[in-house]
């Protein structure tokens, strides 16, 4: 698989893991987690037999179990384990078949599971190892509740891990609840963007954020662009947008069905679209492999959002570019993730955008949408590098909006 040496989460957590300790794992989004707990399962299961589970790996979105069952599949190739993925928004026949004995270990979201434990074939009395991936997501998204009424039905002897991208006092308060004597192994400030991340930000009015980021995209060196949205809608909104100013766009978020969200993500990865646009259910774990660029469309109102979004790119040591679109309303939200980095982020301007023209108009839905080629474009950033026209000293360079302080979030009635 490519694997040379173990990253630090990796080198400081197997060790402990392989021999039954409890763990509790903190890091950056995109260091290599998910090995850290998949390798010690298939290590301490390579002697069991067929037809039981011994191994629980819960998971707070569906994207992220399917992407910890392809992992365990290639992981546990030469092994005569079996993994099982349990998610709602599909047939519940193929994952009774897995929970009744088709599998050693089952990856699962917690209210999917739940739904079939309540039917009653569900057996974990073999259960050695559970894992509770994403613990800080799983709280954010309010599955406490589910993950207590699953463990009161797990074997008391067990070994529990924990694995976060942050640490924050609730899930500190989680762990005291579930572990026993863990190992701690904290990798890095959690609340800190990776090394490989070049950050910079883009001012633009609201409504012409997206013919910038289509200007932006006239750069060919852009290969794999992931764009985050606040909202639903506007995620739709951005990819009808580009598309019909020439770029096609695949789509992530909560109303696409399992199928639409598999189709786009297999498209956005094998390179066919070049664009995903995506709401922060996306930001977390999706581990899409060569991400050169993250941009956020809209800024996150939580600057940790910030971190959990550009983790998208950099990922394994490599590096990335985090490009923000902040419109003068959103200047405030974005002051506090530059606190959170604790560094100021370089502001530039696309040379030969015009920022006062009006947004160029949306024609119809069902009009016909080209490729995403660019033109080629080069942007030029200080120091003769390829990139933007920026101005090193940006803070007196700021818009009297910005200087302001105008209120959070894009102004009501603004289309």
């Amino acid at each position: 698989m490519g694997y040379r040496e173990p990253t630090p989460i990796q080198r400081e957590a197997i060790p402990y893991a392989v021999v039954g300790r409890d763990i509790i794992g903190s890091a950056q989004t995109g260091t290599g987690k998910t090995a850290a707990f998949l390798l010690p399962i298939l290590e301490r299961l390579l002697n069991e037999r067929r037809g039981s589970i011994y191994a629980l790996v819960l998971t707070p979105t569906r994207e992220l179990a399917l992407q910890a069952d392809e992992f365990l599949r290639k992981l546990g190739s030469r092994t005569n384990l079996r993994g099982g993925v349990v998610y709602g928004g599909v047939g519940m026949g193929d994952q009774e078949r897995a929970l009744r004995g088709g599998a050693e270990i089952i990856l699962a979201t917690p209210g999917r599971l739940l739904d079939h434990m309540q039917r009653g074939y569900v057996n974990f009395r073999s259960l050695r190892i559970l894992v509770l991936d994403e613990g800080d997501r799983m709280l954010d998204m309010g599955f406490l509740p589910d993950v207590r009424r699953i463990l009161r039905e797990l074997p008391r002897e067990r070994q529990t891990m924990l694995f976060s991208a942050t640490m924050s006092p609730e899930v500190s308060k989680l762990a005291r609840e579930f572990l026993h004597d863990p190992h701690v192994v904290r990798i890095g400030e959690t609340s800190r963007a990776a090394e490989g991340i070049s950050h910079l930000a883009l001012p633009v009015p609201m409504a012409k954020k997206t013919d910038l980021l289509r200007e932006v995209l006239r750069d060919e060196t852009i290969t794999s662009m992931l764009v985050f949205t606040r909202t639903k809608h506007r995620a739709d909104r951005v990819a009808h947008q580009l598309a019909t100013l020439g770029v096609r766009s695949a789509v992530i978020h909560g109303n696409r069905s399992q199928r639409q969200r598999v189709q786009a993500l297999d498209a956005f990865r094998s390179g066919e679209m070049r664009v995903l646009v995506a709401t922060d259910i996306a930001a977390r774990g999706i581990d899409v492999e060569g991400v050169t660029h993250v941009v956020n469309y809209d800024v996150p109102h939580e600057p940790e959002t910030y971190i959990h979004r550009v983790g998208r790119t950099a990922r394994a040591q490599r590096r990335g570019e985090a490009i923000t679109l902040v419109s003068p309303e959103e200047a405030r939200d974005f002051e506090r993730i530059e606190r959170l980095l604790g560094t100021p982020v370089l502001r530039a301007q696309v040379p030969g955008f015009d920022y006062s023209a009006p947004p160029t108009p949306t024609p119809h839905p069902h009009a016909r949408s080209g490729g995403g080629g660019g033109g080629g474009r080069q942007f030029r950033r200080p120091g003769g590098s390829r990139g933007y026209r920026g101005d090193r000293g940006y803070r007196g360079h700021r818009s009297e909006s910005q200087r302001s302080g105008d209120r959070r979030g894009p102004p009501r009635g603004r289309r």
